[in-house]
């Protein structure tokens, strides 16, 4: 299953600007041009596009127009962990780390900010 996040994480590394990537020819190197702002913004809006497109099947839509919406907030969720210098493996790894735990019990073993 992480074959495709790791091959979209790859081209996402390689759009970095200290990899040579180009603003005026990828939309991944312009957001990393704009800086962690803009990529937050965009996850922002993805999450809200996601949600409502949930709602939308909820209420009758095709269910592809969330998997499409989905698509494109872990897409934007991959460019944010390239910003912080992030893999899907390392998420892959604490979601395994958090298999057959309660969602209470990790929540509530987590440090307090």
């Amino acid at each position: 299953m992480s074959d495709i996040l790791d091959r979209v994480a790859a081209v996402i590394a390689a759009r970095k600007p200290e990899h040579g990537g180009d603003p005026a020819t990828s939309y991944v190197a312009k957001l990393f041009a704009k800086g962690d702002d803009a990529i937050l913004k965009k996850i922002g809006e993805e999450a809200v596009e996601t949600v409502m497109a949930a709602k939308d099947v909820r209420a009758g839509a095709d269910p592809s127009k969330l998997l499409y919406e989905t698509a494109d907030l872990w897409f934007h969720s991959l460019v944010l962990l390239a910003q912080f210098g992030l893999t899907p493996q390392q998420v892959l790894d604490e979601l395994a780390r958090r298999e057959g735990v309660s969602g209470i019990a990790e929540k509530a073993s987590r440090p307090r900010d």
